[in-house]
């Protein structure tokens, strides 16, 4: 049985990520089963669970990159099994170990994704200089990409993902294969894109909670266990990790 609050901390009461009932299945297989949560305008929101619990599934499905067998998603109030390119327009999307071209460079992988989403040229090149300065992609920015360490592939695809400047942004796993210093670029690069975007980041790690997200949606074994704020879950990261551990276990 989910643990749910009344007091999850919002900026606005506009919600911009809604899962409705949220299912796949995969024969007898669920993947996901009936994950509902909204994460309103303005919100950091960690999409927190064991390895395996179904966090990308549930993130393919608010993209749309899968359909649901059952409910719905939706992305800035478009159904994304209907309206799906008027919702990715309002979206970013950085899906763990996404595709990149090895052999173009950043900036040739970025004008290539803009030219794709029809941004005119002189909306392009604002946005171009934009995304290499948020994602700090100057030194490297007509390097192979195949060259780059894993951080500035990060990088790039955070850039990617924010280059049409959207509404909400999803990020699945962003930190994952990062070494510490990577790691500490990457939160400080999110929690500066909070101020102004609405963002759902997959992880399994608590430390991730505690440094750039002010909510947590938990699920285990495809389904919705928490969600609420990180004082809710756990005062302190001793508290997290005990929380984490009765959430998964309790499932069991």
């Amino acid at each position: 049985m989910s643990e749910t609050s009344n007091n999850s901390p919002t900026k606005a009461a506009e919600p911009m990520i809604e899962a409705q009932g949220l299912s796949k299945f995969y024969g007898s297989f669920a993947a996901s089963r009936d994950v509902t949560f909204s994460i309103n305008k303005g919100e950091v929101a960690a999409f927190l669970g064991p390895n395996g619990a179904g966090k990308s599934t549930t993130m393919k499905l608010l993209t749309g990159y899968l359909a649901p067998s059952e409910g719905a998603a939706k992305i800035a109030g478009f159904n994304m099994a209907t309206e799906r390119l008027k919702g990715a327009e309002r979206l970013g999307y950085l899906p763990e170990n996404g595709p990149l071209y090895a052999d173009m460079s950043p900036r040739s992988l970025l004008t290539f994704f803009g030219e794709l989403r029809q941004l005119s040229r002189r909306k392009l090149n604002e946005r171009l200089d934009a995304v290499i300065h948020i994602c700090n992609l100057e030194t490297v920015i007509g390097k192979p990409i195949g060259k780059l360490s894993k951080g500035f592939r990060q990088r790039v695809g955070m850039a990617q993902a924010l280059l049409h400047d959207p509404d909400v942004l999803i990020l699945d796993e962003p930190t994952a294969g990062l070494d510490p210093n990577q790691i500490r670029e990457v939160r400080k690069m999110i929690r500066t894109l909070g101020e102004s975007k609405t963002i759902l980041l997959s992880t399994h790690i608590l430390q991730e909670v505690e440094a750039m997200c002010n909510r947590v949606v938990f699920i285990n074994e495809g389904r919705l266990v928490f969600d609420g704020s990180p004082e809710q879950l756990g005062e302190r990261h001793a508290d997290l990790d005990e929380r984490f551990h009765e959430l998964t276990i309790a499932a069991n």
